[in-house]
């Protein structure tokens, strides 16, 4: 070889270092501005309230459970620059971790910069088939004037920044409703009646209110 002239494969050598160094830059500096937009933006997730649970019936035919109520449930976005989509949303109650209503699909909504929203669906289950030892517990809740119900939120949610849109994020919500008899000393104004059976061919109606508006815990 010639003095001075350079070798292909060491002319190939430092055109692929070249690129692999360029490829490693760009990398980084992607990763770098990723990092920098997450910190800026840093999205919180929505907070949940249950204001609100009517309950409209319990019927008890053994190892069934029948039940119909409604409830109300916000969500409020407390991110300044970040909106929230809520996509495949589904509630339903359970008592001792087990589902006693049918899952309900509620609205998909885009929620706003600090917007509230707002949701009060009905649901019901109908003979819905639960452990006995669930339901003889739910009849002695409701003799001692009260009983403890979850109603759940599960579902999708993306984050929009601008005209950014991020990918599906798992959301799940619990949120605990406390109902008591009227007669006990609870807060609360929502007074309704629900039937518990009582004995062969016997209903007892029983006077159970929303004990008090409650904060849920919420996982994204």
């Amino acid at each position: 070889m010639s003095k001075g002239k350079l070798h292909p494969d060491w002319i190939l050598r430092r055109c692929c270092g070249s690129i692999a160094a360029c490829l490693l830059t760009l990398a980084v500096l992607v990763g770098f501005i990723v990092l920098v937009i997450y910190l800026a933006i840093h999205p919180s997730k929505p907070s949940f309230y249950l204001q609100d649970v009517q309950l409209r019936s319990i019927d008890f035919s053994d190892p069934a459970l029948s039940l119909n109520l409604q409830v109300t449930i916000a969500s409020r976005n407390p991110n300044d620059r970040v909106g929230i989509y809520y996509k495949t949303l589904h509630v339903f109650t359970t008592y001792r971790d087990e589902p006693i209503t049918v899952p309900v699909a509620l609205p998909a909504i885009y929620q706003g910069h600090k917007d509230v929203s707002v949701w009060s669906p009905v649901m019901s289950g109908e003979s819905v088939p639960v452990g006995q030892y669930v339901a003889d517990a739910m009849k002695q809740d409701i003799g001692a004037g009260y009983v403890l119900l979850h109603v759940q939120v599960d579902g999708r949610v993306k984050w929009k920044v601008g005209s950014w849109v991020s990918g599906s994020y798992h959301l799940f919500v619990n949120c605990p409703a406390l109902l008591a008899a009227s007669g006990n000393n609870v807060g609360g104004a929502f007074a309704v009646s629900a039937t518990a059976g009582a004995g062969a061919g016997h209903n007892a109606s029983v006077s159970l209110k929303f004990a008090q508006a409650a904060d849920c815990t919420v996982e994204v």
